[in-house]
C-alpha cells in the first residue's frame, strides 16, 4: 500500500527534495510533471502549492504533505501534526508573519491602521488578528509581490519573512508578529489509523528529523596516548560518552565522539594541547535519538 505525500512545490521545493536525498529518498521532478519519482516504491508524490496541502491531506486526498504550519491554521484543517521540521528557503529558522507599514508612515502599533486596507496572501488568520485586537481592517488577497503595495495600494501589509530583508529593502518596517512558522509534515486522521500508513508516517519522521538534527553535529575521532587519555576525555563533549578503542600500538587508544558543531573552533585546539593527535573531523548523516 502506497503512501501519498504531497510535496510543497515552489520556494520549499529545492530544500525539500535535497532534505529527502539527504535521508537517503531520491526525488527525481520532470520539467513539467507534477508527479515526481522516487526510488522508494512506497511513496506516491504530488507536487503542489504548500497552501493547499493542508486542504487535500484533511479530504484524504492526500495521505500526508509537507506544508507550513502556517497553512495548516489558515485552512483550520483537521489533520494529525506528525512533527515540525525546521528548515525553510534559505536557512534553518523558524519564519514570521508579520505586520509591516512603510517606515515614513505614522503608524506605530495594529490599533494606529483602524479603518485601513491590508494586503495579504494569510486572509483568514489576518482578519482574525485584527478581530481579537478589536480593530476594524480591510483585507485584501494579495497574488503576490506583496512588499511593493504600501503605499499606494495598501496602507500595510501581513507578509512572511526568515531574515526582514526584503521588507527592509522596499523601506517597510515591522509593527507586529502574528506568527511564528515552520515546516510541518501532517497528517490525514484516518490515513493516520492505518497500521501500514502510520509505520511509512513514522519512519518519515525519523528519518527526516534524525537528517536535519545533523546537521547541527559532527563526528570527532583522534589518537591518544594512555598517559593523556584522562585528560582528553574531560575536553570533550558528547551526546554521551566516547567512544575508547585499543591500538594495535601498546599504550595508544582511538577516542571518537560526537560534538556540535559550533563547538569544533574551540575543542580542536584543545585537543591539541592535551597531546592528542591525529585529529580527524567528519560529517554526520543522521542522528537517530
Amino acid at each position: 500500500m502506497k503512501l501519498s505525500l504531497g510535496i510543497p512545490k515552489g520556494s520549499l521545493q529545492d530544500s525539500t527534495i535535497e532534505l529527502f536525498r539527504k535521508a537517503g529518498i531520491h526525488i527525481n521532478v520532470g520539467s513539467r510533471s507534477y508527479f515526481p519519482q522516487s526510488d522508494d516504491p512506497e511513496l506516491d508524490l504530488i507536487l503542489m502549492r504548500p497552501q493547499e496541502i493542508p486542504r487535500y491531506v484533511e479530504q484524504g486526498i492526500l495521505d500526508a504533505g509537507i506544508t507550513g504550519y502556517d497553512w495548516t491554521v489558515e485552512n483550520k484543517a483537521k489533520v494529525v501534526q506528525v512533527c515540525e521540521m525546521q528548515y525553510s528557503k534559505v536557512s534553518r529558522n523558524k519564519c514570521k508573519w508579520v505586520l509591516a507599514v512603510p517606515e515614513n508612515s505614522k503608524f506605530k502599533k495594529p490599533q494606529d491602521l483602524k479603518g485601513k486596507h491590508i494586503a495579504t496572501e494569510l486572509v483568514q488568520t489576518t482578519k482574525s488578528y485584527f478581530k481579537k485586537l478589536g480593530v476594524p481592517v480591510e483585507v485584501e488577497f494579495s497574488w503576490g509581490a506583496t512588499e511593493v503595495k504600501p503605499p499606494r495600494l495598501a496602507d500595510a501589509i501581513v507578509e512572511v519573512t526568515e531574515t526582514g530583508s526584503s521588507l527592509r529593502a522596499n523601506r517597510l518596517r515591522i509593527i507586529d508578529t502574528l506568527m511564528e512558522t515552520s515546516t510541518i509534515l501532517i497528517a490525514n486522521k484516518q490515513a493516520w489509523s492505518t497500521k501500514t500508513k502510520r509505520t511509512k508516517m513514522e519512519n518519515l519522521r525519523m528519518l527526516l528529523q534524525g537528517t536535519l538534527d545533523a546537521e547541527n553535529f559532527v563526528g570527532l575521532k583522534c589518537n591518544v596516548h594512555k598517559v593523556d587519555l584522562d585528560r582528553v576525555v574531560k575536553t570533550l563533549p558528547a551526546l554521551h560518552n566516547p567512544t575508547i578503542s585499543h591500538l594495535s600500538d601498546d599504550g595508544w587508544y582511538a577516542v571518537e565522539t560526537i560534538i556540535a558543531v559550533s563547538e569544533i573552533k574551540i575543542i580542536v585546539p584543545k585537543l591539541k594541547r592535551a597531546n592528542a593527535s591525529g585529529i580527524v573531523e567528519y560529517p554526520i548523516n543522521k542522528i537517530i535519538q
